[in-house]
């Protein structure tokens, strides 16, 4: 029986999901998902591109190599994992060395908006690991070790008859780009937009390290997610689990106060 991958591939334009992780868009797409074990999704706009079956790829769009670094992609089909993962490298950070034009498209320069924020530019990973599935039934990825981190959060508050769920976690530059784009597009200004996001490259949610946590029946992404039973669990007893709120209140980034944004630090204190 074949073990489908639980990883997400990462490459500069694409990203290569398990295919049985995707949601059809159409007959075609189902059959050809059911066959796939791979299957290479755009990042700019979530367009299916290909497939990758037993028999060899299968081409999802016409010229669809075209406007991306498809022998990137390929190249990581290449040397995707059979399964699971075994024999993995450990997640190595992609090329940062496009956002800085994609940041002066919205009139950011990298180094002045670092200076005033005291963030750091975030490269995405190289894979990311399958935490499970979010608010929307949607794949949640993390790095390895922060989903399994997650995994075990989750767990021991459902011990204590606490919910959690997970909203969101890993986001890719040019997803965070589209966040700022549709802003924009609704008349904000980029000084309004970046008081609530952080800009394209430099949020922790890039890295995989990083998830918004929110309580079933509750909005998400909400300050009013201080008033949980989730929120007073995860602040008693989150930091015991190596997870740490990223932007209290008055924090030195000039990030509104979230409370539903954790980030896995590895140290349990």
């Amino acid at each position: 029986m074949r073990f489908p991958p639980r990883l997400l591939i990462n490459t500069p334009d694409v990203e290569l999901w398990p295919a049985d992780l995707l949601r059809a868009r159409g007959n075609h797409d189902a059959r050809t998902l059911a066959q796939a074990r791979w299957l290479l999704r755009r990042k700019r706009d979530g367009r299916y591109l290909a497939a990758a079956l037993d028999r060899g790829l299968m081409p999802l769009l016409p010229r669809w190599t075209a406007g991306i670094d498809a022998d990137a992609a390929l190249d990581a089909l290449d040397h995707a994992p059979p399964s699971g993962g075994q024999g993995l490298a450990p997640a190595a950070p992609l090329p940062l060395h496009r956002i800085e034009a994609r940041l002066e498209s919205l009139g950011l320069r990298a180094e002045a908006y670092a200076e005033r924020t005291g963030l750091a530019l975030v490269p995405e990973p190289a894979w990311l690991a399958f935490a499970g599935l979010d608010r929307y039934r949607r794949p949640l990825w993390l790095q390895a070790d922060a989903a399994l981190a997650w995994r075990r959060l989750q767990a021991a508050a459902r011990a204590d008859d606490v919910p959690l769920e997970a909203i969101s976690g890993y986001r890719s530059h040019d997803y965070q780009l589209g966040i700022f784009e549709r802003k924009r597009a609704r008349g904000l200004g980029v000084d309004a937009i970046l008081a609530v996001n952080a800009a394209p490259g430099f949020s922790e949610h890039h890295a995989g390290w990083a998830l918004d946590i929110g309580a079933p029946g509750e909005p998400p992404a909400e300050e009013r997610f201080e008033r949980t039973p989730a929120f007073a669990w995860l602040r008693e007893r989150a930091g015991g689990h190596g997870f740490a709120m990223s932007y209290p209140r008055d924090n030195p980034h000039g990030i509104v106060y979230e409370p539903w944004h954790w980030r896995y630090t590895g140290v349990p204190v």
